[in-house]
């Protein structure tokens, strides 16, 4: 009885349109009073402590770091870098939209500050050289997925932390993938363009390039700091998250002296704000996760899949499938929590490294943040751009059709995930 009310009582909140943390928190509390041997002080107590780890600071902390890099104009530095290597092919714009995402997801960790921080300067310089409002919205959802990719990546912190699997090495793995799906997308929104007849933005120079790097020496500096000292075991990921954060404030402060002391609260409000929605949703899917831990729903599940087939093959594509249905869906950290018991459960038969296994979970999840109803990069793009879901959703099939490519090519040729772990961290 306790999991047909958590399940209803959870797709129902869904359905009605409940705030994600709000409707896994009441299914969760309707379900421990039907369970009837709990307290409800059993609750907050699960909820502390599925928010009480070291790991799991690395969150807010990276989050903080991407307001602070885009407050301090390394956003800017980077997208004029991004201009001067991509910027001559056809459509410049385009594949600069989504090489600047790729460099900012080395700092942020988050698909939703990579969309909008990089999406506020290109989206409407974009729409100024007469690209289509809804297509410069596209090609920027989809860069911006690339965020939870490319290390550092929230989604594969909190991956580590329900697995025990190492975030260093978690880090390295996401490394080639997120290079093979950032290529990739240049490759549709250049091919795109060039239908289209959008003009590249300037010349390739290597004296403008050359120029650019060095201005822009300072902004890479974040993401060479934070992977290398993971990469090299010289501090944790939650370490290097404090230390990005310090990094960022001496140079927009010190260096590039755009943020200034009056802008320091409003910067701690907006980081404080977005982290807290974040560890909000951790805390109560805590709860459901405990919930379904007792009642061995993940095993349930797992068992339900494996008696479809016991081919790895057929068992990687069913839950892909499962992911991308979910992450369509379910917001990306909630569905991390819910989810991983249950595929996680299944590792023994699916023949693969818990590694990979985190980097194909995360991968489908941030093609999630590409489809409607939650595609959080989707909200994002069309929050600057002033078009409708509808219209996007339309122009980003092109770019979901080859994320489901790559998506294939990360599940079931292992190299493109294990080599770098393997190689950096042993």
């Amino acid at each position: 009885m306790t999991t047909e009310v958590l399940i209803v009582a959870l797709l129902f909140l869904f359905a009605i349109n409940t705030p994600i943390a709000i409707a896994i928190g009441v299914a969760s509390v309707l379900a421990v009073l039907i369970q009837g041997d709990f307290n409800l002080m059993m609750v907050v107590q699960r909820m502390f402590g599925g928010t009480d780890s070291f790991h799991l600071m690395a969150v807010p902390l990276f989050m903080f770091t991407g307001t602070i890099m885009e407050a301090g104009g390394i956003s800017r530095r980077i997208i004029d870098f991004a201009n001067a290597l991509v910027g001559w092919l056809p459509g410049g714009l385009a594949a600069v939209t989504i090489v600047s995402a790729m460099f900012f997801a080395g700092i942020s960790g988050s698909a939703a500050a990579d969309a909008a921080a990089v999406g506020a300067i290109l989206i409407p310089a974009m729409k100024k050289s007469g690209y289509e409002s809804d297509f410069a919205a596209a090609v920027q959802a989809s860069g911006g997925s690339i965020g939870v990719i490319i290390p550092p990546s929230i989604p594969m912190i909190i991956f580590g932390f329900l697995t025990g699997a190492s975030i260093g090495r978690l880090f390295a793995a996401g490394i080639l993938p997120g290079i093979l799906i950032g290529v990739s997308l240049i490759g549709i929104a250049t091919f795109i363009s060039w239908q289209k007849g959008y003009s590249a933005t300037l010349s390739f120079s290597v004296k403008e390039l050359w120029r650019t790097f060095k201005r822009s020496l300072l902004a890479m500096g974040a993401p060479a700091i934070i992977l290398g000292g993971i990469l090299f075991g010289i501090f944790t990921a939650t370490e290097s998250a404090a230390i990005a954060v310090v990094y960022g404030l001496i140079v927009g402060m010190f260096v590039y002296r755009k943020i200034k002391v009056k802008d320091l609260l409003p910067l701690f409000i907006n980081g404080s704000v977005t982290s807290a929605i974040v560890m909000f949703i951790i805390a109560t899917a805590s709860v459901f996760s405990w919930i379904a831990a007792i009642e061995d729903i993940p095993a349930q599940l797992a068992g339900t899949l494996l008696g479809l087939s016991d081919n790895p093959i057929i068992l990687l594509l069913l839950i892909n499938m499962v992911l991308l249905i979910a992450g369509t869906f379910v917001e990306t950290t909630a569905a991390l929590i819910l989810l991983v018991p249950m595929i996680t459960a299944m590792l023994p038969s699916l023949g693969i490294d818990l590694i990979q296994l985190g980097v194909i979970v995360v991968t489908n999840l941030a093609i999630g943040m590409l489809t409607p109803p939650m595609g959080i990069c989707l909200i994002v793009s069309c929050s600057i751009s002033n078009d409708s879901i509808a219209a996007i959703s339309k122009r980003i099939l092109p770019f979901l059709g080859i994320l489901i490519v790559d998506l294939l090519i990360i599940t079931f040729y292992s190299p493109i995930t294990m080599w770098l772990s393997d190689l950096l961290v042993k």
